[in-house]
């Protein structure tokens, strides 16, 4: 019969919540408590387990990366689009006479309510603007 090493005893503390779990998980599993300790402590101190700690880190910044970078296009879609929309108005609405400019601005309300309608139609069935604009345009073209 091949022989065994002797095992170390150790005394630790352990907080009662993690030591009820260790009982449970133990009983569930039908091992002993000093098994599934031992276990774990080498699990936390074996090199494969930082290189699974930063293969999930790593997997996860990548993930945030590219939702920045949606976003990022996102709001430079927005902000070009809002200069665009400015640039126009400005170019083509002509400064009312006080008469007319009233009557404009009482007319506004009803308008604005009207755009907020159609906005949240828009938003609510799409297509949104950023889905219908190619991911491949470059940010290097000419204006």
């Amino acid at each position: 019969m091949p022989s065994r090493k002797k095992k170390a005893q150790i005394s630790v503390y352990i907080d009662p919540d993690i030591m009820t779990m260790l009982a449970d998980y133990a009983a569930r599993r039908e091992q002993s408590q000093s098994m599934i300790a031992e276990a774990a402590i080498a699990s936390f101190l074996s090199p494969d387990d930082a290189e699974r700690r930063e293969a999930a880190i790593a997997k996860r910044l990548d993930q945030l990366d590219r939702r920045m970078n949606r976003l990022e296009r996102d709001i430079g879609i927005s902000v070009e689009t809002l200069a665009i929309f400015v640039r126009f108005w400005l170019a083509t609405t002509p400064t009312l006479p006080e008469p007319a400019a009233q009557a404009a601005r009482a007319k506004a309300g009803e308008r604005y309510e009207a755009f907020i309608t159609a906005l949240g139609r828009r938003l609510a069935k799409g297509p949104k603007l950023r889905q219908e604009i190619s991911e491949d345009v470059s940010g290097s073209g000419s204006q």
